[in-house]
């Protein structure tokens, strides 16, 4: 038996200049999320963060589905700057598909938040402790996970956990609020052994750092710091492109591009890991200012030739061909676009799960 990733949520840090929603901090306030669970176990940790946090964080009391959770056998504990903390083990058994509900009482002035921003998931927030509390009267209710890394299960030697490393397309940007219709909850439906954790971060470059650490920095952190990992799904390059221009920059080359996969599937591979990659998805009629365009769309079709015909992984995912309109291939298919132009709705993160082919163990 050992201890892998159940549940992963790739955070940020609440200083960076993120257009797509605003940093919160708490004081004396509960803090409830609800956590799909795409892996399951026998005991589960959880993994709470304070990694760009200014001052130390207390927590005044935690919960998953009303039990106590300690750490290091305090109910009550702080959690330094910079640092992640790994709670004891809590006798409760969890499958893939579960809920589980992590309550925070955060009874100081927390400061920003270290926050995933676009899960497509909301946090309800009330005054006082209520950790205890089954059902939170009169909440606040807010998109984004605040001070949590994941969860950690205890499964069977040799029990496989990939990753899906990159961007909004796997945050789930564009699919419906608290219904878990992102593209990898859809994957991990069609998993009858092991299961995918999710490590998007809407807004996420491969190359260049906003939203969060570009790609290839947070690589090691996202991907290889969980133990027994056999497969990480890549999908990154719209950023990198599009948000460029929205940021007044020009787009990223589609050589820097393949540089940067090529540097990721060698990593993936010193590690004993297989590679998948995904082609660009389209995002020729986003809607928002400097994203598309004729270079953006120009170096995205260049990458996706090369994803498709390259030696370098292990295996290709052709989103784009499986979300494209076809009568225009630089756009997202009407019935499959969230409405607007650069994220899938969720029949299009099934179609973009679909285009996995499985089993991603073999």
């Amino acid at each position: 038996m050992f201890w892998t990733a159940g549940f992963r949520s790739a955070v940020i840090s609440p200083y960076e200049q993120v257009k797509l929603s605003e940093p919160r901090g708490f004081t004396d306030q509960t803090v409830r999320h609800v956590l799909h669970m795409p892996g399951g176990g026998d005991r589960l940790r959880v993994r709470l963060t304070n990694r760009y946090g200014r001052a130390p964080l207390t927590v005044g009391a935690a919960t998953v589905d009303g039990l106590a959770v300690t750490f290091d056998g305090a109910e009550r504990f702080t959690i330094p700057p910079g640092e992640e903390v790994v709670s004891d083990p809590v006798d409760r058994s969890v499958s893939p598909g579960d809920d589980l509900v992590l309550s925070l009482y955060l009874p100081e002035a927390t400061g920003p938040a270290t926050y995933s921003h676009k899960p497509a998931a909301n946090a309800e927030v009330v005054a006082g402790n209520q950790v205890a509390v089954p059902a939170l009267a009169g909440a606040e209710r807010v998109e984004g996970r605040f001070f949590v890394a994941g969860v950690d299960v205890l499964v069977p030697d040799g029990t496989p956990v990939a990753v899906a490393f990159g961007d909004s397309w796997f945050e789930g940007v564009g699919s419906t609020l608290d219904a878990n219709r992102r593209s990898v909850d859809f994957l991990n439906r069609r998993l009858r052994r092991g299961w995918v954790v999710n490590q998007g971060i809407a807004g996420n470059r491969l190359l260049r750092d906003e939203v969060g650490e570009h790609g290839l920095g947070r690589f090691d952190r996202g991907v290889l710091s969980i133990p027994g990992v056999t497969h990480v799904l890549v999908h990154f390059g719209i950023n990198d492109l599009g948000l460029a221009g929205m940021a007044g920059e020009a787009p990223a080359t589609a050589d820097a591009l393949v540089a940067g996969y090529e540097t990721l599937a060698r990593r993936a591979h010193d590690a004993g890991l297989k590679i998948l990659a995904a082609t660009l998805g389209p995002f020729g009629g986003a809607i928002y200012p400097g994203v598309s365009t004729p270079a953006g769309l120009a170096a995205r079709r260049e990458v996706n030739d090369w994803i498709r015909t390259t030696a370098a992984f292990d295996g290709v995912f052709d989103v784009a061909r499986a979300v494209e309109n076809p009568d225009a291939p630089d756009f997202i298919r009407p019935d499959l676009d969230s409405g607007d132009g650069m994220h899938l709705n969720d029949r299009g993160a099934a179609a973009m799960a679909d285009a996995v082919e499985l089993p991603l163990q073999a």
